[in-house]
């Protein structure tokens, strides 16, 4: 877009950028693609129900003078209309009438609306309470950019600066107290992975793994809030819609989404109330009927794709051998595992040092960037880190 590159839309830009990439391809489908997605039709249904004179169209009878055809179609727009099949006849029964009112046309823009926001919120919670932390993820994954180009010498720097910035805000976040209240909160820090401990290393992967949570709520939600909002079994719509395809039944007047409907219009005149039944065209439910069914078979597949990312991150996150064989396979690929000795102590330098928040921090690096990044901040990180612990245990060192 041209916009990023003037002025103030630079920085806007910028700022997007970062903090939509501090996740995975499964949260960005849904606080980024499935709300852009929302509002576009949030727009697209607007503009077709405010722009022109085709929002309803209702047949008005001939003892109507023709200036009251506005004033119906109007009246029939706000007081909403009901359905009723055309090989039916209408009820005289009032309240039975009531019971068939479509009452979602007018508000179709608010609730897609309201839709993309509630897809964004997770993303929102995230960005807001990872500060907390005590390291700025966007800025991280940035700096990591920053090693994509330049010359070798700057690249370097990069990586040494990324490094440096980790092993600060791991050294920060140790445990520095040792009594019967800080063991107990590492005990059950262990036990559960969503408990957020800073000072146990699960702050940011518990953190991450509740805000799945909301994601998974939210999509599953979606479908029960629809439910409420069209008055109908939303839930069953998209396997009644293939179930109809594959008996090659037609797609007739859909009784969710019906184009032609009734109203009843009271009419005053001095001290009489006159009830008109007048048949009106919803041109609307047009745009309305396939715009949701797409959204059901996209939110139904956004949600087994958000709950296998969700079992994924937890089988990484719950499994320690996963943060050591994760280590593991760059510093091989270094060539900096050269013993056995090497290989237990990287099992320290993944389990205890790096633990659950410095891994999480590495693959989101890896996941938003390059893994050769990856490769060389831990390249970088493991070589000062052995050099600490040969010095601290002399009779370990190999020369």
């Amino acid at each position: 877009m041209v916009l990023k590159h003037i002025g103030p839309f630079s920085s806007l830009h910028a700022k997007f950028k970062e903090s939509c990439r501090t996740d995975d391809w499964s949260d960005r489908m849904n606080h980024l693609y499935t709300a852009c997605l929302l509002l576009c039709f949030a727009i697209l249904v607007s503009t077709a129900q405010f722009v022109g004179e085709n929002r309803i169209k209702c047949w008005v009878p001939a003892e109507l003078k023709d200036f009251h055809e506005k004033y119906t179609n109007d009246y029939c727009w706000i007081s909403n209309t009901y359905y009723i099949p055309m090989l039916e006849s209408i009820p005289t029964d009032i309240p039975k009438r009531q019971e068939a009112e479509i009452t979602y046309y007018q508000w179709v823009p608010l609730i897609l609306a309201f839709q993309a926001f509630l897809f964004h919120f997770p993303n929102f919670i995230w960005n807001v309470l990872n500060l907390n932390s005590g390291l700025n993820l966007g800025k991280i994954r940035a700096l990591a950019d920053q090693t994509q180009c330049g010359d070798p010498k700057e690249r370097e720097k990069v990586v040494e600066n990324i490094s440096k910035l980790l092993q600060r805000w791991i050294e920060i976040q140790r445990q520095y107290k040792h009594n019967f209240v800080a063991r107990a909160k590492a005990r059950f820090s262990h036990v559960f992975c969503f408990y957020c401990n800073k000072r146990e290393g699960n702050f940011l992967t518990g953190l991450y793994l509740c805000t799945k949570v909301l994601y998974i709520a939210n999509v599953i939600g979606q479908f029960f809030m629809l439910n409420s909002f069209l008055s109908t079994d939303f839930g069953m719509y998209g396997f009644e819609y293939i179930r109809m395809m594959r008996d090659g039944v037609p797609m007739r007047e859909s009784p969710r989404f019906p184009r032609i409907t009734l109203c009843d219009m009271d009419i005053r005149q001095l001290q009489n109330i006159q009830r008109w039944t007048v048949q009106c065209v919803l041109p609307i439910n047009l745009f309305n009927e396939k715009i949701f069914i797409f959204l059901w078979f996209w939110f139904f597949i956004l949600a087994i794709f958000t709950g296998l990312s969700f079992i994924r991150w937890v089988y990484l996150i719950v499994i320690k051998k996963n943060n050591y064989q994760y280590v593991k396979k760059y510093l091989t690929l270094t060539k900096k595992m050269n013993s056995e000795s090497d290989k237990q102590l990287c099992r320290r330098f993944a389990e205890d040092y790096l633990r659950n928040d410095g891994c999480f921090v590495a693959r989101t690096i890896g996941k938003n960037s390059t893994e050769m990044v990856v490769m060389d901040v831990l390249e970088y990180m493991w070589r000062d880190y052995k050099q600490k612990d040969e010095r601290k245990h002399p009779e370990n060192s190999f020369t």
